[in-house]
């Protein structure tokens, strides 16, 4: 049997040793002069200063916004003060902005990118698996607003990606968790190949493969709904009840962990309501297990509804959930909101 090829993204580059080369990137691309890069304090401390003289060795003026790292920094007044800040460096709308890190770098770095002069060159230098598999594609970029997570922000999709799976040795645990939610999530969606892979690896040694397969999968939506109007919405997976965890939990709970919980309460439903094989469910739990996520909601659901209903995929008193039926393949399924604590109840969340 001929090996599959897989190919990235054209603007999508996957090696090591891009951080390095980012400087010579931008200016073949035909960038020059200034640049602005975002990142948070732990990240800037471990790759800050590599990206700084790779910028610098390629004659770029860089101005610098760092801020502290986490969930809680990804507010209207970070966002502000980095707006503040091009101003005051006096970027132009032709100058790239790089975002260095994980998925709020990449929100926050995307969101000023998308809105300062109405937009300048957005590049993403994912640092995290999640931002890697994930969030540094498609152009979902934004902020969260005391009513919820991710109220305010836009579609912008980055000019391209450097992803140097080399940051990936930093990571702690936890985040190779984070971002094997995410990655779970796109082979339960649309790639089962990615099931096999994970049941077969050792947790210490993943394979760059994942991360490829995860971003076609998304890709491959992202093309067909750019605005995520229609399919695109089936990446949502696990999402509308995962953002409620995390702002229930402060965001002490990761992004990736709590959509595994979402999808392991959705897919928990799917089959008690006859919609996904029993064999499947199962298969999906022990890899939970395996990677050590979580499969359980841990709040009631008279706690969880009044987020899920608030949540922006609400549509005419609808919310539309992502269905697992079989491994690779989901629906929607636009559910009236009275009925939605029933969905719940089905998954184990009382």
């Amino acid at each position: 049997m001929k090996k599959e090829s897989l190919l990235p993204p054209e603007s999508y580059l996957l090696e090591p040793g891009l951080l390095d080369r980012v400087g010579m990137i931008l200016k073949e691309r035909g960038f020059r002069g200034k640049a602005a890069l975002v990142s948070d304090e732990r990240v800037f401390s471990l790759y800050g200063p590599q990206v700084l003289t790779a910028l610098r060795r390629a004659d770029f003026s860089v101005s610098v916004f760092v801020f502290p790292p986490g969930e809680r920094s990804k507010n209207l007044e970070t966002y502000g003060k980095i707006l503040e800040q091009l101003a005051a460096d006096q970027l132009e709308r032709s100058h790239p902005l790089l975002a260095l890190g994980g998925g709020v770098s990449g929100d926050l770095g995307g969101f000023a990118a998308a809105s300062y002069r109405r937009g300048m060159p957005l590049i993403q230098l994912p640092t995290s698996l999640l931002a890697m598999a994930d969030s540094c594609w498609g152009g979902k970029c934004g902020v969260d607003l005391k009513a919820g997570k991710n109220l305010a922000g836009a579609f912008y999709p980055p000019v391209l990606v450097l992803a140097d799976p080399d940051c990936l040795r930093t990571l702690p645990p936890e985040e190779i968790q984070n971002g094997l939610g995410e990655i779970i999530k796109c082979g339960l969606l649309g790639d089962p190949l990615i099931f096999d892979l994970l049941e077969k690896a050792n947790p210490d040694q993943l394979p760059t493969e994942l991360i490829l397969r995860a971003l076609l999968v998304k890709d491959k939506l992202v093309r067909e709904d750019p605005l995520e109007k229609g399919p695109r919405q089936l990446l949502n997976l696990g999402h509308s009840l995962g953002h409620a965890m995390e702002f229930l939990s402060g965001y002490t709970l990761a992004h990736g962990q709590a959509v595994a919980a979402g999808m392991a309460v959705i897919s928990r439903s799917a089959c008690a309501r006859g919609l996904l094989p029993e064999a499947d469910l199962l298969r999906l739990l022990k890899l939970l297990k395996k990677y050590k996520l979580p499969q359980e909601c841990g709040f009631s659901a008279g706690v969880i509804l009044p987020l899920m209903t608030a949540d922006k995929k609400v549509r005419d008193g609808r919310l539309n959930l992502v269905v697992p039926e079989a491994l690779g393949v989901c629906r929607l399924i636009p559910v009236p909101i009275p009925q939605v604590k029933e969905w719940l109840n089905a998954g184990g969340v009382l």
